[in-house]
């Protein structure tokens, strides 16, 4: 904490613990953000559980790839919310500023899947969309758990 003597202006660093980063790599930005999908199933249970019974079809659209992989994430969690879904495969294409993609899944069963929390959203904290030297892609955020 760092305290301005005469106004009591401050500022904190503040700790995420109740939180958790997701990170997804690929060679192409849509494949990291398949693999963001994937970790955020990995906070929730053991993707391989999941069998990818239904298919739900997400379009996505913002103006920056940091605001694409929020909006994709948040569209698979109120998905996930709304159908009481869990989902394990997921396929992305990205054109622009549009994500068309989809995810497949089934309905949540307690005992097989052992839920461990429930994500309330994907967050800006840690928000990064970025492509290194190497061509290889990094997509990553802070869920609210």
């Amino acid at each position: 904490m760092r305290e301005t003597p005469a106004s009591g202006v401050r500022w904190e660093h503040f700790a995420h613990e109740a939180d958790i980063g997701v990170r997804g790599y690929g060679t192409t930005q849509a494949q990291a953000f398949e693999q963001a999908a994937y970790a955020m199933t990995a906070v929730i249970t053991e993707a391989e559980r999941v069998l990818p019974q239904v298919r739900v079809n997400l379009r996505c659209s913002a103006p920056d790839p940091g605001l694409l992989l929020f909006d994709w994430l948040n569209s698979l969690i109120y998905n996930m919310s709304t159908r009481n879904l869990l989902f394990s495969e997921f396929s992305v294409r990205i054109d622009g500023d549009m994500l068309r993609g989809s995810a497949r899944g089934e309905t949540v069963d307690i005992a097989r899947h052992q839920p461990r929390v429930e994500i309330k959203g994907a967050t800006f904290t840690e928000l990064d969309v970025n492509c290194d030297s190497s061509g290889q892609w990094l997509a990553q955020c802070v869920l609210d758990v």
